[in-house]
């Protein structure tokens, strides 16, 4: 048995296959990750790619007799990097001692020319800009010029000629190099490269080509091979365009250090050409458009006799290509425009600015959360301000003038402590109550103390500045308590905003293309589709109208397809009609609309009315329907009422609670009380995706809700706004339904006719035997009725405002669209 336990124990630790594979990938993440680092050190860090491009540069000629790549390498790498200038100097000479060892005293004398004129011009403080390609220049001519004097030959015309070539030739490359060679290192900043700098890299890399001209293994010539290579590469990441420049200035680059490469240009262009556009099919389609191309350029340009080796030279090239890493050609993506590497840099960089945009207003809304914490006080801080230990507090001040100086207060406040407190609490319940103190507590005192009156008129002079202080605490508690209020408001609108900033914005170039092809197919002229939010019942799609097109087309055929397409209600929400463009913005309609009407008239029929109402659309998909009635009449009362309206409009669209926004209003009157000035508020929110409904009553009449043949009254007993410092509203919550009526009116309507003795039942009947649904004729017949049985008379100013709920049908009916398009996905 024990036997039998050790075997399992010895099985038990031999690993098991899936153990082994994940040991494997473990071991192979390790060693790639440290081949990468190793690699980038080596190349980037310790400089060894910037000394292979300069040994490359130093043994690379045009026409076998121009050699104007070394000194602009070395003057470049010195304005780019200073410390590798040295480096940059050993690899371009020993560049030219590996293959042209004649050139060796011209690139020396170069250098040493280069490095006088550059210190000279800086000297004098030349144009920076021009410095460094003029000192090349005349390096670079000079250097010709004074090797062949000291060599003994004569220059001729030939000689002045191919010296002047060569200098404008350095002066050119020094320019190029300028912008390429940084790409060479790494880079810490993410962004596309400009045309003129994917150029200059590819002139860059072509010239380094040209360094292994004559390398020749098998039969095949190395700068054959790696200039198809890097058309593949670019073809791949860049698509036709970027294929079709890189074989242009690789071929002409080519073509130039060996006229027998003339045709290579052709070849190359028209490989990039047909590799870019079979792009789709991966790198298994870009080779087969560079082994299309050269199949036919070589049989087109040299005949039969070359075209094996031309084939095995892009068959090795596209061996090379399959072999590169995805990871390389990601990278590169990353930095050509139009591409998707591209593309997802740039989304990664925008989400990255989203975030901090958004971290910091979130930080804006702790902020605001931590001062409304700061100003609210906890539960037991603020209750009544006439409790025990506001009490305790007036009795302290009052014995610290009478009893501190008496010769019994050990007697009274120590031996008889309860008996001496109660009667002192008797006296001053009588003077808060009655501003006096009664007999029958005055005996109570005279019994108990030898200084009565002393301490009665203590108390009477004490009791006003007490007062003061109790009212001036309370006035500071309810501010406090607003202050908290509207900042943990502001808090939450900003903590709302926050969330808004983070939601990324969704690529839909797939569904764009789906739409596009769909109104087209159906005979549609439209130029241009953009998606902006695909988000059930929340769709938002530009359109760009094609010649022939209109605002009524895009109203009755586009919505209605598009209706179809997305299964979501689409209508024309702005139309832009302008000279230069023609975009028509459709988006999602509401569940539910609210059409409104309204009557008023003034006191006694004049011009000025103290109520005011406002039917506003809220955005975030809510209504609001409101009522203001400023106490009184005339010019005071209405400015009272537009300036509550006013301020309740801007304070609710911009998202910030309703109920915050009452006790703000309330307060900003409160402070107008000494001009007697208040206002009631009747207020209507509706949510036009649900219709469930919010109602909040300030001093307001009822609201009357007709449903079918049922009116019902909603109504709450509140005190005016102002009338005291913080406002007690009740909230109503009502679930409106389709072709409900809401009927709100100010008292002047309500309390109109005054010999009905059941107002509310009376104007309920009359709601009710209104025939007509039309929101305006409604109000209109509850105005006239009311101003009937008052016999003509306005003793108020009336106001009633009618808003119909009804569900939101489309105007065009939706146009199936599975004759044009297949199933629409909205997150594909």
């Amino acid at each position: 048995m024990l036997q039998k336990e050790a075997v399992q124990d010895q099985l038990g630790k031999i690993p098991r296959p899936a153990d082994w594979m994940a040991r494997i990938k473990s071991l192979w993440k390790k060693g790639t990750d440290a081949l990468r680092k190793g690699t980038t050190v080596m190349f980037l860090k310790w400089g060894l790619l910037l000394f292979l491009v300069g040994v490359m540069l130093g043994r690379a000629a045009i026409l076998s007799d121009l050699y104007p790549f070394a000194l602009p390498f070395f003057a470049a790498v010195l304005a780019w990097k200073k410390e590798r200038a040295l480096l940059a100097a050993v690899a371009v000479i020993a560049g030219t001692a590996w293959g042209l060892t004649f050139n060796i005293p011209y690139v020396l004398a170069g250098l040493l020319l280069f490095l006088l004129f550059y210190r000279v011009a800086q000297y004098i403080g030349a144009n920076r800009k021009w410095t460094l390609p003029a000192a090349v220049f005349f390096a670079s001519l000079t250097s010709r010029v004074v090797v062949t004097g000291v060599g003994g030959a004569a220059m001729t015309q030939y000689h002045w000629f191919m010296a002047t070539i060569e200098a404008g030739l350095a002066l050119m490359l020094t320019m190029i190099f300028l912008q390429s060679l940084p790409l060479l290192g790494a880079r810490k900043k993410q962004r596309a490269l400009k045309n003129e700098e994917i150029i200059c890299f590819i002139i860059l890399l072509a010239s380094v080509m040209t360094g292994a001209i004559g390398w020749v293994i098998y039969g095949l010539g190395a700068e054959h091979v790696l200039a198809r290579y890097l058309v593949l590469l670019f073809a791949l990441v860049g698509g036709a365009a970027i294929g079709s420049t890189v074989g242009v200035v690789t071929g002409l680059v080519l073509s130039l250090a060996a006229v027998a490469n003339l045709y290579y240009m052709s070849l190359l262009a028209f490989a990039g050409l047909l590799g870019g556009l079979l792009k789709e099919g991966k790198k298994l389609g870009v080779s087969m458009g560079l082994l299309v191309g050269t199949a036919l350029i070589a049989l087109y340009g040299n005949g039969m006799n070359n075209a094996a080796i031309t084939v095995m030279e892009s068959g090795v090239a596209v061996l090379l290509f399959l072999l590169t890493p995805k990871a390389l050609t990601d990278y590169m993506g990353k930095y050509i425009p139009g591409t998707m590497e591209h593309s997802n840099e740039q989304q990664r960089y925008l989400r990255k600015i989203r975030d901090v945009t958004a971290s910091r207003v979130e930080k804006f809304s702790d902020l605001f959360q931590t001062l409304s914490a700061s100003f609210s006080s906890p539960e037991d801080r603020y209750q009544q301000m006439d409790d025990e230990g506001e009490g305790d507090r007036f009795l302290a001040d009052i014995t610290s003038n009478t009893c501190q100086k008496c010769f019994r207060k050990e007697r009274c406040w120590v031996e008889r402590f309860d008996t001496t407190y109660d009667v002192m609490n008797s006296i001053m319940t009588d003077i808060e109550q009655t501003d006096k103190v009664e007999s029958r507590t005055y005996e109570r005192l005279n019994r108990h103390c030898i200084y009565p009156d002393r301490i009665v008129r203590a108390m009477k002079e004490q009791w006003e500045p007490h007062e003061i202080r109790r009212l001036y605490a309370r006035q500071m508690e309810e501010s406090r308590n607003l202050v908290a209020d509207q900042l943990q408001g502001v808090s939450e609108v900003m903590g709302a905003f926050a969330k808004e900033i983070q939601k990324e914005k969704e690529a839909h170039h797939y569904q764009e293309e789906q739409i596009y092809a769909a109104l087209f197919d159906a005979g549609l002229n439209i130029e241009q589709v953009d998606i902006f939010n695909l988000s059930p019942r929340d769709v938002h799609i530009e359109i760009e109208l094609g010649n022939g097109m209109n605002h009524e087309e895009a109203e009755k055929l586009i919505a209605p397809m598009l209706s179809g397409i997305l299964s979501d209600h689409i209508i024309v929400e702005v139309i832009d009609d302008t000279a230069s463009e023609n975009r028509v913005t459709f988006a999602s309609a509401k569940t539910y609309v609210v059409d409104t009407g309204s009557a008023t008239v003034a006191q006694g029929g004049a011009w000025i009315s103290g109520d005011n109402y406002a039917a506003m659309q809220l955005g975030f998909g809510k209504f609001a329907v409101a009522i203001s009635d400023g106490m009184g009449n005339g010019h005071r009362a209405h400015r009272e009422s537009s300036e509550t309206l006013e301020l309740l409009q801007n304070i609710l669209k911009s998202g910030i609670d309703e109920g915050v926004a009452i006790q703000s209003m309330n307060s900003l009157l409160s402070l107008r009380a000494d001009d007697e000035m208040f206002s009631t508020l009747d207020l209507t929110i509706i949510d036009l995706q649900t219709a469930d409904s919010n109602f909040l009553k300030i001093g307001s009449m009822p609201s009357f809700v007709k449903r079918k043949e049922r009116v019902f009254s909603i109504e709450a007993g509140n005190l005016p706004m102002g009338i005291v410092s913080e406002a007690n509203f009740e909230m109503k919550q009502e679930r409106l339904q389709d072709e409900d009526i809401l009927v709100m009116m100010s008292d002047g309507l309500f309390d109109g006719a005054r010999w009905i003795e059941n107002k509310e039942w009376w104007m309920k009947r009359l709601i009710r035997e209104i025939e007509s649904v039309d929101p305006q004729i409604i109000a209109d017949v509850l105005l006239e009725e009311v101003m009937r049985m008052s016999e003509g008379g306005i003793a108020d100013d009336m106001t009633v405002v009618v808003a119909k709920v009804r569900r939101n049908t489309p105007k065009w009916a939706t146009i199936p669209m599975g004759r044009w398009v297949q199933p629409f996905a909205k997150n594909a």
